[in-house]
């Protein structure tokens, strides 16, 4: 028993799985962010056109 206790203290594979998902969060918050600021952008440059139009 105290084997398997020793082995699941050591054992990293978990938190690393963990990093990887809280890297991908960040990077998914990134990209939302920067689709959020281009398209108010893009949606102004439509307006523009329109009432030149």
């Amino acid at each position: 028993m105290q084997n398997l206790v020793t082995r699941f203290i050591k054992d990293e594979s978990g938190a690393t799985a963990i990093e990887y998902g809280l890297i991908a969060a960040l990077i998914a918050v990134g990209i939302i962010g920067a689709a959020g600021a281009l398209g108010q952008k893009v949606s102004g440059n439509f307006q523009t056109v329109a009432a030149a139009m």
